[in-house]
């Protein structure tokens, strides 16, 4: 008989549900006690705050992200289809999801401006992000405006994430992809 999941993990794994589908200020503490099948007393072992739940369901999203995309791109071919496919990958989560656009903009959206700590985690996530496309590009395209090319690839794959959710289409992922393969 396989091991229980150990309580933090339930406990992440039901808040990575809900605050994706439902938003961080509208999912209540009970709700993912109930979720993840604990006591109130092991959220409380594992997590002081709220706030700290999502920063561990942040870095699990993130970590997530990255194995899952470093994945996708290592499939294709090296050159511009490392980069194209930085929208098919989109477009397959847009497919193959409850898609809810962006889970590290949504929390943004409903934290704090204050709340310097969240905030960071996910600044950091999103320069990360854009670090990995500017490898990205240096690797594949050899060119002196590498730098350039990696920041509007972020902005449209960003601007794809939430037009996609907002107009709940594909589009928006289709037309970044289509503008990315004029410019490279």
């Amino acid at each position: 008989m396989g091991k229980a999941m150990p309580a933090r993990e339930r406990l992440i794994s039901a808040a990575s549900l809900l605050f994706y589908q439902k938003g961080y200020n509208t999912t209540g503490i009970n709700e993912v006690i109930e979720n993840a099948n604990v006591a109130k007393a092991s959220l409380y072992a594992h997590f002081r705050t709220k706030d700290d739940l999502l920063l561990a369901y942040l870095k699990r999203k993130e970590n997530n992200f990255f194995i899952d995309l470093q994945n996708f791109v290592e499939m294709r071919v090296q050159g511009r289809d490392q980069i194209i496919c930085l929208f098919d990958y989109l477009l397959e989560v847009y497919r193959d999801t409850d898609f809810r656009g962006s889970w590290s903009t949504n929390a943004l959206a409903e934290i704090s401006k204050d709340n310097e700590k969240l905030r960071k985690e996910i600044a950091d996530f999103k320069e990360r992000f854009r670090s990995y496309i500017k490898n990205l590009v240096k690797e594949n395209l050899y060119r002196d405006d590498a730098h350039s090319i990696a920041n509007k690839v972020y902005i449209l794959f960003e601007g794809a994430t939430t037009e996609s959710y907002l107009h709940d289409a594909s589009w928006p992922i289709m037309e970044a992809k289509d503008l990315v393969k004029t410019m490279i």
